[in-house]
């Protein structure tokens, strides 16, 4: 899309005005509390998560935990790029964001998001290998492989904020300078270049959207297998105990890709609802990660009882 806009290119723009989520004034007092609670319980939530894989010897020695600390840790921290800036718009202090601080929560957005996608897509694979390759698993998808595969996720994720970050401020700003968003994402500062930012769009389309949307479906036809081999499984308790572990992963997974994929295939979109969508995969998704997995994985529940089975018999000692 091509702008043309009136504003002298002499004018360079040094800082951003976050506009963020609009909402009625009276609430939003009420707004700082759901969004810093929000917040409280997705540090708790997702460290508690991080613990327990790697306090628990069961845990910790298989990839499918050792992706699931991961994802832990990257819920984490992409809910601190995110929120605490959402939080300052339900307060008086100013909303500007400084033209580098505006880059560099754009690529940390991108960088973690986009590991998160393939974090997915590589838990996805391992449920696939653990359930229809049962007896090759272990040389399939061992602690090693799983290093390499995880520190790919993150090299990957790293070039592809990189690309944004580069492709999105390279552009010239020369206002007016405020971000009808909550957060510095491509869509809504492409919208305040003065430049053409077809390249962009375009480059927005294929780097994330098709990206996003190819490995969607790469972990459906992984499920798909799935689903296959578990309904060949003779025993109710063995079904049941495969379908509650992949369907945790799904979940997640569903909650994640689908506000993704809408927000990035339309990338020039002014839709009132892509700041409430964005609002869900952001800011609600990391929360209810961990509350997924420890409401119906099973051995993330057992996990957590011989941990507080072993707090207990410590101060029983005491």
């Amino acid at each position: 899309m091509r702008r043309n806009r009136n504003t002298s290119l002499d004018t360079v723009v040094t800082d951003f005005i976050l506009l963020g989520l609009a909402h009625p004034p009276n609430l939003r007092a009420f707004l700082f509390l759901v969004f810093f609670l929000i917040y409280i319980l997705t540090q708790l939530g997702n460290l508690l998560i991080l613990l327990t894989v790697w306090a628990d010897p069961k845990l910790h020695a298989r990839p499918m935990y050792i992706l699931l600390g991961v994802l832990s840790f990257l819920d984490m921290w992409l809910s601190s790029v995110i929120v605490p800036r959402l939080i300052l718009n339900f307060t008086p202090v100013s909303k500007a964001i400084p033209f580098g601080g505006c880059a560099a929560q754009l690529y940390f957005f991108h960088f973690l998001g986009s590991t998160q996608c393939f974090l997915y897509t590589l838990m996805a694979y391992d449920r696939y290998l653990a359930i229809c390759q049962p007896l090759r698993y272990p040389v399939l998808m061992n602690g090693k492989l799983c290093t390499i595969l995880v520190a790919g996720a993150w090299a990957a994720g790293s070039i592809h904020g990189s690309i944004q970050v580069t492709l999105t401020f390279r552009l010239p700003y020369c206002g007016p300078n405020q971000i009808d968003y909550f957060i510095c994402d491509i869509p809504a500062v492409l919208r305040l270049a003065c430049a053409d930012t077809t390249v962009n769009e375009l480059v927005t389309f294929v780097d994330i959207g098709v990206v996003a949307a190819s490995c969607f479906m790469l972990i459906l036809l992984s499920y798909a297998n799935i689903v296959h081999a578990i309904l060949k499984i003779r025993t109710a308790d063995g079904r049941r105990r495969a379908f509650s572990t992949c369907g945790s992963h799904l979940t997640v997974v569903t909650v994640y890709y689908v506000p993704c994929i809408f927000i990035y295939l339309r990338a020039g979109s002014k839709s009132p609802l892509d700041g409430a969508v964005a609002v869900f995969y952001t800011v609600v998704t990391p929360l209810l990660n961990p509350l997924i997995y420890t409401l119906r994985n099973q051995e993330v529940k057992s996990a957590l009882k011989r941990l507080r089975a072993g707090r207990g018999n410590v101060d029983g000692d005491k």
